[in-house]
C-alpha cells in the first residue's frame, strides 16, 4: 500500500463521518499529499447524503502541527511554496463550503496551520490538554494564511496578540476568545464531541445546509444587504420539503420525519 493512501481515513455511521488525519509521528503536519486526500474526502463527502454531520480528527499526540517545514525546505522558489499554501488554503474553504456541519475534535496541539484548521471548522471541541498557537513569527515566517481565518473567528485584536507573539494558549483561553465552543476533560472529549454531533445530526440537513451557507455569505454584508439574503433564504426554506415536514410536524405535535438528504439541500438560491 502507498503510504499516502492511509494519510486522511475516514469511518461514517449513524450519519455521522469521522475523518482522521493520520500522520501521528509528524503531528499530522499538513505535506501537500496530505493536503490532496484530505481536500478529496471533502469533496466526496459533499456530494455524500448519507451523511449530515462530518468530525474532524487526528490519531497520535498532536492534532495538527501545521505544514511539513521539511517540506517546505525541500522548495526552490516562492512561486512552488505559494502553490502549496494555494492548494491548503482551497481546502481549507472547502471545508467551509461543505452542506454539512464540521466539528473539530481537538485532543492536543494545533498549531500554524492546525490552528488555521481549527479555525475553518464549523465547530470545535477541545480536550483540557490542547493547545493553540501561531507561531510562525519564532521561524521567520508570519502566519499569514492560518491569520485569514483566525481573524475572522476570535477578531483581530485576539488573532494579532497570538500571531505577533507565537506564544501558545490554553483550551480556556481559546474558549475564552471564541476559537472552540467547548473544553472538557480528555476522557470526556469523545463523548461530548459525539453527543454534540448527534445532536446535529437529529435536525434537517435541509435547513442546516441552506443556513451554513447564508451564514458565511453574510458575515462580510452590510447589514441591510445581509438581511436580504437571509430573507431570501429563510422563506425558500418553507418550501422544501424539509421545510413543509418540519412546519407540519410542529404543529400536529410530532416528531418530524426528514425526508431529505443532504445533497438535495445543496446549490444556490
Amino acid at each position: 500500500m502507498n503510504p499516502t493512501d492511509t494519510l486522511v481515513t475516514v469511518d461514517a455511521r449513524d450519519a455521522i463521518a469521522t475523518v482522521t488525519l493520520n500522520r501521528p509521528a509528524q503531528f499530522n503536519a499538513l505535506s501537500g499529499a496530505l493536503i490532496d486526500q484530505l481536500h478529496a474526502v471533502v469533496d466526496r463527502l459533499a456530494e455524500t447524503a448519507s451523511v449530515r454531520v462530518i468530525v474532524l480528527a487526528a490519531n497520535g499526540r498532536g492534532f495538527c502541527a501545521g505544514h511539513d517545514l521539511k517540506e517546505i525546505q525541500g522548495m526552490g522558489s516562492v512561486p512552488e511554496v505559494e502553490a502549496l499554501f494555494g492548494r491548503c488554503s482551497r481546502m481549507m474553504l472547502a471545508i467551509q463550503a461543505l452542506p454539512q456541519p464540521v466539528l473539530a475534535r481537538v485532543h492536543g496541539l494545533a498549531t500554524a496551520a492546525g490552528c488555521q484548521l481549527v479555525a475553518s471548522c464549523d465547530l470545535a471541541v477541545a480536550s483540557s490538554a490542547a493547545t493553540f498557537a501561531t507561531p510562525g513569527v519564532n521561524i521567520g515566517a508570519f502566519c499569514s494564511t492560518p491569520a485569514v481565518a483566525l481573524a475572522r473567528t476570535v477578531g483581530p485584536k485576539h488573532a494579532m496578540e497570538m500571531l505577533l507573539t507565537g506564544e501558545p494558549i490554553s483550551a480556556e483561553r481559546a474558549f475564552e476568545i471564541g476559537l472552540v465552543n467547548r473544553v472538557v476533560p480528555p476522557e470526556s472529549l469523545d463523548t461530548t464531541v459525539i453527543e454534540l454531533a448527534r445532536l446535529i445530526a437529529s435536525k434537517s440537513a435541509s435547513a442546516i445546509a441552506s443556513g451554513k451557507r447564508v451564514f458565511y455569505r453574510q458575515l462580510d454584508l452590510a447589514p441591510a444587504d445581509a438581511y436580504a439574503l437571509s430573507g431570501h433564504a429563510i422563506a425558500c426554506d418553507f418550501f422544501t420539503a424539509d421545510g413543509r415536514e418540519g412546519v407540519s410536524a410542529f404543529l400536529e405535535k410530532r416528531q418530524p420525519d426528514w425526508p431529505a438528504g443532504v445533497v438535495a439541500a445543496r446549490g444556490d438560491r
